[in-house]
């Protein structure tokens, strides 16, 4: 495979700070903008009386955009550089943002939300790809459990920005669009020390789907139980008898184990040449305290306890799978890998909630942990035969 041309930081022991704080900082100001522009965009469309259908439908169009932008990230980062593509992303994010505003007919809506969560796409590809080569090996686990902790900092906080602003005014589209622009400073900064691809990847973007499978996989899983399990579980809660209160803490619960569990987590993952044992083993918590909920219904202290690990371990998925597939490749096959994986990320996103809510139609209530347990079962069976094969094999 490729390697980096330019000597990156990670070919040192010493983590680079000015990069990774770039990286960082400026996807978690589009964080902050993401989790403010979800609830608020929901909330204006409820207002105008579109149908509760549409509204999901428009915003599906995240996924949608999210896979088409994937395969065409590398290539403009090739083109005109990892640095200046964010650039533009940034602009492009940003003026889509404020326009959503100004559209009335909600047809609009629809090209706003591609080129939105397009460019945010390309943001988080390239933010990532940063973020893994200016990791030095030995730390990468590290700097991805801050970068994810930060990250869900970032989504927490759009929520919160949007108890306080409302949805009346533009008030709430420019604080967003604001915030997305503020990720233009650190990016800028430290444009010049941004990783240069000298060289186009080797593969088909569709090979890097399959090259690194337990990392992919992994970030399918991730999407689809992350997706899913936020959309549907306020209302598997009231269903179990627990209140809209005691729901909404149940969430917040479970955030807070993704938040607190990422860099614990990371540096584990660093004491490990190979990640794919800790990918599976996290599969397989996944898969016991989804089935654990059921029986765990009747009490809200019990469900909260096992949502605060079970949050981790979901969680945990997308940061070590990002780690193993930073320790596999390099250079542009490691953007364009980055890429497949965001791409992985966002069929999971489309796919969970599909699945999810089917199951619980057809199932009733326990569906939906049925379904949770589905997702991470299959993901545990395959790393582990996977790895039993491997080993044979070696």
């Amino acid at each position: 495979m490729s390697q980096p041309r330019n000597g990156t930081p990670g070919d040192v022991e010493e983590i680079h700070w000015p990069s990774l704080v770039a990286a960082v900082s400026s996807i978690s100001a589009v964080g902050i903008a993401i989790g403010l522009g979800l609830p608020l965009l929901s909330i204006i469309l409820e207002k105008r009386g579109i149908p509760s259908t549409l509204i999901g439908l428009n915003t599906a169009m995240a996924g949608v955009a999210a896979m088409v932008a994937a395969p065409i990230t590398t290539k403009l980062a090739h083109a005109y550089g990892v640095a200046q593509t964010m650039l533009w992303a940034v602009v492009v994010s940003a003026i889509s943002a404020v326009s959503f505003y100004y559209a009335q007919d909600f047809w609009m809506w629809f090209p706003l939300r591609f080129a939105f969560h397009g460019a945010t796409t390309t943001l988080f590809i390239l933010s990532e790809f940063w973020i893994n080569a200016a990791s030095p090996p030995s730390k990468r686990g590290f700097v991805l459990g801050i970068y994810a902790t930060v990250l869900s900092l970032g989504f927490a906080a759009g929520p919160l920005l949007f108890s306080v602003l409302g949805s009346d005014g533009i008030l709430p589209f420019a604080v967003g669009a604001c915030a997305i622009l503020m990720a233009a400073i650190p990016i800028f900064v430290a444009r010049h020390e941004s990783p240069v691809l000298e060289e186009k990847p080797e593969l088909h973007f569709m090979r890097y789907v399959f090259l690194v499978p337990s990392a992919t996989a992994a970030v399918f899983i991730f999407g689809a139980v992350e997706a899913g399990g936020l959309a549907l579980f306020p209302i598997y809660a009231v269903r179990a008898a627990f209140t809209e209160t005691q729901a909404a803490l149940l969430l917040t619960v479970m955030g807070i184990g993704n938040m607190i569990f990422q860099i614990p987590v990371g540096m584990l993952s660093d004491k490990m040449k190979d990640k794919r044992p800790l990918l599976a083993g996290m599969a397989f918590m996944g898969l016991i305290g989804s089935l654990m909920l059921p029986v765990l219904s009747h009490s809200w202290l019990l469900m909260a306890g096992v949502l605060l690990f079970w949050g981790g371990c979901v969680a945990g998925l997308y940061t070590v799978g990002l780690s193993h597939l930073g320790s596999r490749l390099t250079g542009s096959d490691l953007a364009a890998a980055n890429a497949a994986f965001v791409f992985c990320y966002a069929v999971g996103t489309v796919a969970g909630p599909q699945v999810i809510g089917a199951a619980i139609d057809v199932a009733g209530n326990n569906g939906f942990a049925w379904a949770i347990a589905g997702f991470f079962g299959v993901y545990a069976v395959l790393s582990a035969g996977r790895l039993l094969f491997i080993r044979k094999r070696g």
